[in-house]
C-alpha cells in the first residue's frame, strides 16, 4: 500500500510542487490538499492520510494549533511533518513540542522531501539536530530537567537517547551500539514510557531542554 499524504499550505505553488515531487514516487500518493489549518481535522477524518505535510504559518489556523487539533480529536492520528521556510523559526519548535513528528525545509531537494515523508510514515523522527539544539538551548526549562531526573534512565537507555538526539534511526543506533534493531526498539519504548513522551520527537526535545544533551 502506498504512503498517503495530505498537503496543507496556503501557497498553491508550494502544494503544486510538493504534489509533483511526491506523486512521482510509486509508493506515495497525495490524497488531498488544504489551504489552511482550519480544514485539516475534517480532511484527516475523511481521507485518513498516513502523513500530513503541514505548513507552520497560515492565516486562519497555523500549523501549531492544527497539529494540536489533530492529535486531540482524531483517533489513530497521522504523522505530522511540519514544512517551513526558516529552520530556526520559533513556530517550528512550538509545533514539535505540540506533537509534530519532524520538520522539512521548503527549499529541500526532491530526494529529501521524499525521504522525509517515508521516514515519518515509518514512525521515525525527522529533525535537524543542529537547529533543535539551538532552539532547545533557548527554550530549555526546569520542568524538562525534573522529568529526566525522575525517569532514572539506565546507562544503555541514556546512550540510546543521546543517539536519538543526533537524529539516528533505530537501525543506525543498533549499528552504532552493536545490538539488534529489536533491542533498540525496546529501549526506545522504555525511554518514551519513562519520560512520558508521546513519541521520539518529544523525547529528544526533553533531552535537549533538560541539558542532558548539550549543544556542540
Amino acid at each position: 500500500m502506498p504512503v498517503t499524504v495530505l498537503l496543507v499550505d496556503d501557497e498553491p505553488l508550494v502544494r503544486m510542487g510538493l504534489r509533483a515531487v511526491l506523486e512521482a514516487q510509486p509508493d506515495i500518493e497525495v490524497v488531498g490538499e488544504a489551504a489552511d489549518g482550519a480544514a485539516v481535522v475534517p480532511l484527516v477524518r475523511q481521507l485518513r492520510p498516513d502523513v500530513v505535510a503541514m505548513d507552520v504559518r497560515m492565516p486562519l489556523l497555523d500549523g501549531i494549533e492544527a497539529t494540536k487539533a489533530v492529535l486531540r480529536s482524531v483517533d489513530s492520528p497521522p504523522k505530522i511533518l511540519v514544512v517551513t521556510t526558516f529552520e530556526n523559526d520559533e513556530y517550528v519548535y512550538q509545533a514539535l513540542r505540540a506533537g509534530a513528528d519532524g520538520f522539512l525545509l521548503k527549499r529541500a531537494r526532491p530526494s529529501e522531501i521524499v525521504h522525509a515523508v517515508r521516514l515519518v510514515a515509518e514512525g521515525e523522527t525527522l529533525l535537524y539536530p543542529a537547529t533543535v539544539r539551538a532552539l532547545a538551548a533557548e527554550y530549555g526549562n526546569r520542568l524538562a530537567r525534573e522529568t529526566l531526573e525522575r525517569a532514572a534512565l539506565t546507562q544503555r537507555e541514556q546512550a540510546v537517547l543521546r543517539l536519538m538526539a543526533k537524529g539516528m534511526t533505530n537501525v543506525e543506533i543498533a549499528r552504532e551500539l552493536i545490538v539488534g534493531a529489536e533491542t533498540v526498539k525496546s529501549h526506545v519504548s522504555a525511554i518514551l514510557a519513562k519520560l512520558g513522551a508521546r513519541d521520539r520527537t518529544q523525547a529528544v526535545i526533553t533531552a535537549y531542554e533538560s541539558g542532558f544533551v548539550t549543544p556542540a
